[in-house]
C-alpha cells in the first residue's frame, strides 16, 4: 500500500507518508520535531503575479501521450485521490529557501489514471498565468513527486499557487510550477519551459 511508503525529504532524514491528521485551519509550525519555516517566508517571484482562479470554474486538464484525457475539478483531484504529506525544501535561484510541510497527491496516481504512455519521457507543465517547465517522467515516478494543494497544513494561498503546486523536490525553484491548469504527457525532450528558454539549465539538479 502506498501510504506507508518512506520518501525522500529534502535537508532532512527520510520520512514516511501518512494519511493527514486534521490540525485546523492555522499554519503548523513544527511537524514531527522538525521546525518548518512559515508562509510568509516566500518572496514573490512570479512571472506575472498571483493568480486569482476559481474554484468552481477550475478544470485541470491531463492531456497528451494517454489513453483516457481528464479534465478534472478541483475537487475531483483531491477527493479521488489519496493524500500524502512531506516535509521538502524548497530553494531558489535568488538565495533563499524554505522548508515546507507539503500535502497533496502522488502525480503518479493523476498520471495512471489518465493512461500514460509508460513510453513518454517528459511531463510538462503549463500554468494559468502562462508559465512553463517539464519534468523527465522517470523522475516524477522514482521520487514520489507531490502535486500539492496544503501547505503547513492550510489550503494553498492563491500567491503561493492556489490550487495546485508542483514539489520538484531537489530541483531549483523554477521547476515548482504553481497555478497548474494543465499536465501534458510528451516523448519531446526538447521542450523547454518559461526559464528554460531564457537560458536556465533544463535539469536543474541542485
Amino acid at each position: 500500500m502506498i501510504a506507508g511508503l518512506t520518501l525522500p525529504v529534502t535537508g532532512c532524514r527520510d520520512r514516511t507518508l501518512s494519511d493527514p491528521a486534521d490540525l485546523g485551519a492555522v499554519e503548523v509550525r513544527e511537524y514531527e520535531g522538525e521546525d518548518l519555516s512559515s508562509i510568509n517566508e516566500f518572496r514573490e517571484n512570479s512571472i506575472k503575479g498571483p493568480q486569482q482562479l476559481d474554484r468552481e470554474a477550475y478544470r485541470l486538464t491531463i492531456t497528451g501521450l494517454v489513453d483516457r484525457p481528464l479534465s478534472l475539478t478541483y475537487r475531483e483531484v483531491i477527493d479521488t485521490h489519496q493524500e500524502y504529506r512531506k516535509v521538502v525544501r524548497l530553494s531558489c535561484v535568488e538565495g533563499w529557501s524554505v522548508d515546507i510541510l507539503w500535502q497533496g497527491i502522488l502525480l503518479a496516481d493523476l498520471l495512471d489514471r489518465a493512461g500514460a504512455d509508460p513510453g513518454a519521457r517528459v511531463v510538462i507543465f503549463r500554468s494559468a498565468d502562462g508559465y512553463s517547465t517539464s519534468l523527465p517522467a522517470d523522475y516524477i515516478r522514482d521520487n514520489d513527486i507531490l502535486l500539492a494543494y496544503r501547505m503547513n497544513d492550510v489550503e494553498l494561498p492563491p500567491d503561493r499557487g492556489f490550487p495546485f503546486q508542483l514539489v520538484a523536490e531537489e530541483k531549483w525553484g523554477y521547476k515548482w510550477a504553481k497555478w497548474i491548469t494543465e499536465i501534458e504527457v510528451s516523448d519531446d525532450t526538447s521542450f523547454r519551459g518559461y526559464w528554460e528558454s531564457r537560458g536556465y539549465e533544463n535539469d536543474a539538479d541542485l
